[in-house]
Parts: structure tokens; sequence; C-alpha cells
């Protein structure tokens, strides 16, 4: 395997290394102060890797066809495994992504692999457009945002304001859910057509 399709993939087997350590305290009670403190880490690095696996890509004229489609894929599976966890909390009740939410971006990820999956068996490779790679750091700046409301509730520290910050993940995720969608809109524009030769 190519050294950066080894940095995409080190994204498919992290996420359930997260999914775990953030669901292990809902589900055990033990380890609450602490399993986000490993845990965040290894999205930080997992969440790098799609800096590092293009940055090699380019590098080392790794870049394919293969690459196209196995990098936005490993990047689904890591966000929607995110997502899936901010829709839950230590503390029963409390959620920071809302399921309508998750739904709308899960639809929205799985038509945008589908259209690459028709793009390809028509030979045509669909890259990144910027659209998509902001829509991608907003996810990321959501995904974080909320995890890090869930560090300090298990920490014991929450603040007057902690509504507020929760409205605050809420308008987030609903700025993820608009821009998904948006650029999801400009690939259909400019591959669209694709579509019509099936």
């Amino acid at each position: 395997m190519k050294l950066s399709n080894k940095f995409t993939f080190t994204r498919i087997i992290f996420a359930p290394i997260f999914f775990l350590l953030y669901f292990i305290p809902i589900w055990t009670g033990c380890g609450t102060k602490f399993s986000l403190l490993i845990a965040i880490p290894c999205l930080v690095f997992a969440e790098f890797t799609d800096y590092l696996d293009g940055h090699y890509a380019r590098k080392h004229n790794e870049v394919s066809d293969f690459g196209k489609l196995f990098d936005p894929f490993a990047d689904v599976v890591l966000h929607l495994t995110a997502f899936v966890c901010l829709m839950h909390s230590v503390k029963s009740g409390i959620s920071y992504m809302p399921v309508l939410f998750f739904v709308l971006i899960m639809l929205r990820e799985f038509s945008q692999n589908f259209l690459r999956m028709v793009a390809a068996k028509q030979g045509t490779a669909i890259a990144a457009r910027k659209g998509g790679k902001l829509k991608t750091v907003v996810y990321i700046i959501a995904e974080f945002y909320g995890i890090l409301l869930e560090l300090m509730l298990r920490m014991d520290i929450v603040p007057e304001f902690w509504g507020g910050l929760k409205i605050g993940v809420y308008v987030l995720f609903g700025i993820c859910v608009i821009l998904s969608y948006a650029s999801f809109i400009d690939y259909l524009i400019h591959f669209g057509k694709i579509l019509k030769d099936i």
C-alpha cells in the first residue's frame, strides 16, 4: 500500500478506537474523566492524516483515482463516527448533534459517495472541490467543539453560560448541514451529467 493510502487507512482504523473510548464511560461508568483525554489526541492525529495523505500523494507522485475515492470515504467514516458519538453524553438527556442534522448529513455523504462511484465507473475521478474542503473544515470545527463540551461535562466544568455553549454547537452543526448540501449541489452542477449517461 502506498504511503499516502496508509495515512488514509489510519482514519478508518482510528474511527472505531475513538468510538470505543468515547462510549466506554457511557456504557460502564468507568474512566469518565480520562477516556476523552486519550480519545481527543487520537482524533486530532486521525484528522491530521487528511493533510498527510494529500501531502505525500503529491510529494511522491502517488495521486491516483483510487486515492480520490479512498480519501473521502475515510473522511466520511471518521466524521460520521464522531457525529454518532456526539448524539450521546455521559449525562442522560444531553446531545450535541441533533438527530435530524445527523440524518441529513449522512444522506448527503452517502449520496456524494454514490456519485463518486458512478463517476469512477464512467472513467471520471471526482476530486475534492473548494466547497467540499470548506465543508470538511467546518465538520472538524463542529466535532471538536462538541467534544470539548462533553469533556467539560465529564470533568465537572459546567459554567453558568453552558446553555449558550450548547446553542453554539447546534448552530455549528446547522452550518455543517447547509455547507454539506451547498457543496453537494456544486458537485451535481459540475458532474451531474455523468448520471445522465447511466
